[in-house]
C-alpha cells in the first residue's frame, strides 16, 4: 500500500481529501502545518507528499527547498515524489514548484478530489514503472 502524507491546514480539505484517498486504497497521514510537515517526513518515508503552500509556520516553499537540500542526507526523502496542491496558480509560482522538485503542480479550483485522486494514481504508476 502506497503512503501519502498530506500537508494541508484547512479542515474540510482534509477531510475530503483524506476520504479520498483511502477509498482509492492509499494510506494517509495529516500534518496541519509545514512545521509539523518536515517532522513527520524525517521519521518516516512516504511515496508521495501533496503540499499546499500557504501553510502556517513554515510554507510550502521552505519545505520544497529543505526537501531538495536534505534529499541525499535523509534516506526517507530518496524516492519521493512531491504534488503541490494549492489556490497559488500564477505561472510563475508553478514553474517554481516544478523547479523545486514537485512532480505535479495542481491549482485546486481547477481539479475535484476525484481528478486530484487519478493525478496521484499516475505519478505513482510512473515511479512503479521506472
Amino acid at each position: 500500500m502506497k503512503t501519502i502524507l498530506l500537508i494541508e491546514d484547512d479542515p474540510f480539505l482534509i477531510d475530503t481529501y483524506t476520504l479520498k484517498l483511502k477509498e482509492a486504497g492509499f494510506s494517509v497521514e495529516v500534518a496541519t502545518d509545514g512545521k509539523q510537515g518536515l517532522k513527520k517526513l524525517a521519521e518516516k518515508k512516504f511515496d508521495l507528499l501533496i503540499l499546499d503552500i500557504v501553510l502556517p509556520q513554515i510554507d510550502g516553499w521552505e519545505i520544497l527547498e529543505k526537501i531538495k537540500d536534505l534529499r541525499f542526507k535523509i534516506k526517507e526523502l530518496e524516492n519521493l515524489k512531491i504534488m503541490v496542491l494549492s489556490n497559488l496558480g500564477q505561472k510563475e509560482e508553478v514553474e517554481k514548484g516544478i523547479r523545486l522538485g514537485a512532480a505535479k503542480y495542481l491549482i485546486k479550483a481547477y481539479y475535484t478530489p476525484s481528478e486530484v485522486v487519478e493525478e496521484i494514481k499516475k505519478i505513482l504508476t510512473n515511479d512503479d514503472n521506472r
